[in-house]
C-alpha cells in the first residue's frame, strides 16, 4: 500500500456551525486514515447485528438500522459527489437534499442487509479512493451548496463523522 497524504481536521472556519457536532468529535487526525481505520471496525460491528436488531425502532417514527445505515450510505455518496465538485474546482452552488425523504424511500427494510453492507463496502472504498486521488491543494479548496461555505477537506471529516455518530447512536439506543 503506497502511502497518502496526512489530511489533519479542519478549522472550524471551513464549515457551517450546525456541522460541528458531527466533525469536531472526530478523533482521527488522519482523513485517508481515519476513513480506512473507522470502516475496518464498523464493518465487523455491523455485520454482528442480529435481525432483530435490523428492524428495531427504539421509539415510534425513528428509523430502523437498516434506514439508518442506508442514510449514512446515501449521505457519503451526496457528499462525496460534493467534495469531487469542489475538488474540480466547479463554481456552480450546488442544491442541498432531503435526508428524511431519501430514508422514507429507500426501501431500506425490505432489503437484505448483507446487501446493504456490500454497497456500504462499494461506497466507502470508493470514496476513500476519490479523496486518495486529491492533492493536498485539493483539500482546501471550497464550494457552496446553498448558502454554505465547506472545503474539501471539512467535507471528507464530515463523512467520516457522520458514520462515527451512526455508530454510536445503534451502540447508545438500538443495542440496550
Amino acid at each position: 500500500m503506497s502511502a497518502h497524504l496526512i489530511i489533519s481536521k479542519p478549522s472550524t472556519d471551513e464549515y457551517p456551525a450546525w456541522f460541528a457536532g458531527e466533525i469536531e468529535p472526530v478523533y482521527y487526525n488522519d482523513l485517508i486514515g481515519g476513513l480506512d481505520e473507522s470502516f475496518k471496525l464498523t464493518l465487523p460491528f455491523l455485520e454482528k447485528l442480529t435481525k432483530e436488531d435490523l428492524v428495531y425502532r427504539y421509539a415510534p417514527g425513528k428509523w430502523s438500522i437498516k434506514q439508518m445505515w442506508q442514510h449514512v450510505i446515501d449521505v457519503e455518496r451526496v457528499l462525496s459527489y460534493r467534495a469531487l465538485r469542489y475538488a474540480r474546482q466547479d463554481p456552480t452552488i450546488l442544491s442541498g437534499f432531503d435526508e428524511k425523504k431519501y430514508a422514507e424511500t429507500s426501501n431500506a427494510d425490505a432489503r437484505d442487509f448483507n446487501a446493504i453492507l456490500f454497497e456500504y463496502t462499494v461506497v466507502k472504498k470508493s470514496t476513500i479512493e476519490l479523496f486518495k486521488s486529491f492533492t493536498k491543494e485539493m483539500f482546501m479548496y471550497t464550494g457552496i451548496t446553498g448558502k454554505s461555505n465547506m472545503t474539501v477537506r471539512s467535507l471528507g471529516y464530515l463523512i467520516l463523522g457522520h458514520e462515527i455518530h451512526h455508530v454510536n447512536v445503534i451502540k447508545e439506543r438500538y443495542l440496550k
